[in-house]
């Protein structure tokens, strides 16, 4: 099975991937347009993506391609986020200036950049690609902020272990595939995308249609619509698998909405 993600080996969707699919073959991409389009081409069998960070937030680019694509989650997974300093080999703690990883991750690890002011974060693509810069280049006045990971693969050199500022800090994965979307053994969970009429109390009336059922929403956040400005997009979580319920809901939910997407019917993560 070939499961593709955004970024380098070793970075943590790599981690993630692996601890949901452990005999998967990873195939890495530079952008998440190209997981999306492999996904939906069918030259990978899958595809492992970051949705929503505890302390960052969902990832807009990959609400937005769910919503745009032909794609279907199949599972979640909570990874937990360890970031690391990592140099090349022989590199010295003291001798560090440059510190490059993806602005996320340079973000959740403001305390050593306040403790070393000698210490420039760096903006850089990825996390794991921070790690194989700054060791194929051999710069011996750098480092990279990845997970553990990054630093087996690319043989670099951990100067600090556990740099982030909070330690509850967890990012959730979605498993997509390619498809209409399908109850998953086991689901307990739903993520749907909906839009409404800007008038008064259409948000009120879609949102009453799980209310009125005793259907849970873990999650709502609104997203722009493309090529329609100032119109929104609600993506839901919903603490429900396929049942009558539901499915009445989203026949209810039809008839007051605009646009309805199940994005995908799912187990809901239990680390």
């Amino acid at each position: 099975m070939k499961i593709a993600i955004q970024g380098e080996l070793g970075s943590f969707s790599h981690e993630a991937a692996e601890a949901m699919l452990p005999r998967a073959t990873v195939v890495p991409c530079a952008r998440s347009l190209e997981v999306f389009d492999r996904v939906t081409r069918g030259t990978v069998d899958g595809a492992v993506i970051p949705i929503e960070n505890s302390l960052a937030g969902s990832v807009a680019e990959h609400l937005d391609l769910l919503l745009g694509r032909e794609v279907h989650i199949v599972r979640e997974f909570r990874l937990r986020i360890v970031h690391n300093l990592i140099a090349p080999p022989g590199a010295k703690l003291r001798d560090v200036r440059r510190v490059f990883s993806h602005p996320v991750a340079l973000d959740q690890c403001r305390d050593l950049f306040r403790k070393n002011p000698k210490l420039e974060p760096v903006p850089f693509y990825d996390t794991a690609g921070s790690v194989k810069h700054v060791v194929a280049e051999g710069l011996r006045d750098a480092a990279g902020i990845a997970s553990r990971r990054a630093a087996k693969v690319y043989s670099g050199k951990i100067l600090k272990a556990g740099i982030e500022d909070d330690k509850k800090n967890f990012t959730r994965f979605f498993l997509i595939r390619r498809g209409k979307p399908r109850a998953a053994r086991g689901a307990d969970k739903t993520s749907l995308a909906f839009s409404v009429k800007n008038i008064p109390g259409a948000l009120f009336k879609a949102l009453s249609v799980f209310a009125l059922r005793d259907i849970s929403l873990s999650k709502i956040e609104s997203r722009p619509m493309r090529g329609r400005p100032w119109e929104y997009v609600f993506f839901v979580d919903l603490l429900r698998g396929d049942d009558e319920a539901s499915r009445n809901a989203f026949r209810h939910l039809g008839e007051v909405a605009e646009l309805v997407k199940v994005l995908g019917i799912y187990p809901e993560s239990r680390s």
